[in-house]
């Protein structure tokens, strides 16, 4: 914001206050002065994304020359007909591979390649590149999946500078795992399912080209790892498919997600603890539950979210847009989140905060402890919203949200009249908003505003609005 930007911000903040005295003059400037610094801060903060994630050429097979080492899987015994169990020639190559400097893990193209759950261990050699152009697929059969690696299949840890790129797939095979979701059937036992592809306690990472599909549960996981960089990835599972989550980031820093396409049962995006310096940048969501931070505080755990940056956006159907979820029973705080450049196309809850979050079969008990919420940005956010309330800050009474800035807003209700509603919420908007928002400055504790600016709540907090299960 620029100097004259910010003078006449301050005047016009300073006039809506109507201050007569000077003690309130002095409290309204000070509040001004405190929301202008809020505002400097949440707009300048950046994320380096500066370099790009830049393909490699892959020698052809009989190539002696070209400064890289092959390692074909075909070359290990691997069959390629997506029938043969080829687990064991893919663990040969990559102990070739991972030992091998400048190798290439080539998994050719025009195969179905049957692999079991297995871990790709380093750390390996210098420059890895793993070459995906065919396709790898996982067992259908839940019943016969490796008892010792339940929530994984194909997992790569402990690695540092590899390039991962191709244009092949990771299919999971993933239908029967959610027709025995309890989600699914409430007579079946709840329980997690295999995650499709898993980066552990990894670095300098980069992803490019690949497409992730039908997995068992989430498809993609960067979890305890740094510097990564994610571009032209696809992940697809029918909108129904139960915990399928496109990307998931837990306790990693530095991530850049740009240029995905992502549509699942579940969060397009999801970002949860011990989790900081997050970019996303032109992704398209659709269908899912949204681009989410959270959930966090589940089992009155500790949840730490910061710095993240959603920048250009379009989500499509889905049954959130841009949501920050807690648990009641938690601690820690997510703070330092900036949301802009975002295209809703019929999209439910477009804009939302739930601090009562419960994705459980039973109810959730009240619980006073909360994890924090404060210092987030909504800029540039349009389009529709299939949902009466365009805008929701369910936050917690006694751990309430502050600090909620939103520029820039026009969220339509095509049948009907959008709204804002605001439970412990405070901020404050500048520029066009639309609906009202009117209700992250009031002194009501719960209210409601449409966008004729009519204050339409309760003076308490109705239920419905704030406990609920999955959306």
């Amino acid at each position: 914001m620029d100097n004259f930007s910010l003078v006449s911000f301050l005047g016009l903040l300073i006039v809506a206050c109507g201050v007569t005295g000077s003690l309130e003059y002095y409290n309204a400037g000070k509040v001004v002065y405190e929301n202008v610094g809020i505002l400097e801060e949440l707009e300048s903060f950046e994320i380096d994304d500066a370099y790009e994630v830049e393909t490699v050429d892959v020698p052809s097979w009989g190539s002696q020359h070209s400064g890289k080492v092959l390692v074909n899987v075909d070359s290990f015994g691997a069959i390629g007909d997506g029938v043969s169990d080829d687990t064991k020639a893919f663990v040969s190559a990559w102990q070739t591979a991972c030992s091998t400097p400048r190798a290439v893990f080539l998994v050719p193209p025009q195969r179905r390649y049957l692999v079991n759950a297995t871990r790709f261990n380093g750390p390996c050699a210098d420059n890895l590149v793993i070459q995906i152009d065919g396709t790898i697929v996982a067992p259908d059969e839940p019943k016969n999946w490796d008892p010792d690696m339940p929530r994984l299949w194909l997992d790569f840890s402990k690695l540092n500078g590899v390039l991962f790129q191709g244009s092949g797939v990771i299919d999971g095979s993933g239908s029967k795992w959610w027709a025995s979701s309890c989600k699914k059937n409430k007579t079946n036992p709840c329980r997690g399912a295999p995650t499709a592809l898993t980066i552990d306690s990894s670095s300098a990472i980069k992803v490019k080209g690949l497409t992730i599909q039908n997995s068992q549960q989430m498809h993609f996981v960067i979890s305890r790892s740094a510097s990564v960089r994610v571009s032209n990835v696809q992940v697809s599972a029918p909108g129904d498919s139960p915990n399928t989550d496109g990307i998931h980031i837990t306790a990693s820093t530095n991530v850049v997600l740009q240029d995905c396409k992502i549509g699942t049962g579940d969060d397009c995006i999801s970002i949860v603890n011990d989790t900081s310096g997050i970019k996303m940048k032109r992704i398209y969501c659709g269908p899912g539950h949204g681009i989410s931070i959270g959930s966090l505080g589940k089992d009155n755990s500790t949840g730490i979210v910061t710095k993240v940056i959603l920048d250009t956006a379009f989500l499509s159907e889905t049954t959130n847009g841009i949501r920050i979820k807690t648990w009641q029973g938690g601690s820690g705080y997510v703070r330092g989140v900036r949301f802009e450049n975002v295209r809703m196309d019929n999209v439910a809850n477009p804009i939302i905060i739930d601090q009562f979050y419960c994705d459980s079969p039973k109810s959730c008990q009240n619980q006073t402890s909360a994890v924090q919420i404060s210092e987030i940005m909504y800029r540039n956010i349009s389009g529709s919203t299939k949902s009466a309330k365009a805008m929701k800050f369910a936050c917690s009474d006694t751990v309430p949200c502050s600090n909620i800035v939103l520029s820039n807003i026009n969220l339509e209700r095509e049948d009907g009249t959008a709204e804002t509603y605001c439970n412990s919420a405070q901020g404050f908007g500048y520029g066009f908003v639309h609906p009202s928002a009117d209700c992250l400055s009031s002194h009501d504790k719960s209210c409601t505003f449409s966008d004729q600016n009519e204050h339409v709540a309760s003076p308490k907090t109705r239920n419905e609005d704030i406990v609920h299960t999955e959306l």
